[in-house]
């Protein structure tokens, strides 16, 4: 028997699969049986982008394939503080728990998005208005910073 290849994809749900055709077949339908619930536990989750990092990212509210989608969704190309908390809102919700502001410029800078007059400061008036809390060297976007950007937060 010679080997067979397939490739599926239905919605996130992707099967690959190499091998004798009896054998494929078989793993085929296994999967094909669970689409059903692998779709609801997809329905279940939020929307997936990438942070412009390679990482996934998975908003509780809107929806964006790019960081400059993602400011411009979120009204936040002209505010430098705004700016600032809509990024880091983007790459923590892209996976990363705790950021520096180094990694808020450079993604801005990456994604060509201009970069902010003083990132630190934008920092410090996050925090001073309960949309960031700072953890030793990182920080993170707190539930009142995602709700500020319309963002839903459990």
């Amino acid at each position: 028997m010679s080997d067979s290849k397939i490739n599926i994809k239905i919605g996130h749900v992707e099967f690959s699969g190499e091998g004798d055709q009896e054998w494929l077949a078989s793993q085929l339908d296994k999967i094909l049986e669970k689409i059903p619930e692998l779709l609801k536990i997809e329905l279940a989750a939020p929307e997936t982008l990438t942070n412009g990092q390679g990482e996934k990212a998975t908003p509780k509210g809107g929806k964006s394939s790019t960081l400059a989608t993602w400011l411009k969704e979120k009204s936040a190309t002209t505010n430098q503080t705004k700016k600032f908390l809509a990024t880091a809102a983007y790459i923590q919700i892209g996976g990363k728990e705790r950021i520096t502001t180094s990694e808020v410029t450079d993604s801005l800078k990456t994604n060509n998005q201009g970069k902010l007059g003083n990132a630190s400061e934008s920092l410090n008036q996050n925090v001073g208005k309960g949309h960031c809390e700072k953890d030793g060297k990182t920080f993170y976007v707190t539930p009142e910073g995602f709700n500020e950007l319309g963002i839903k937060t459990e």
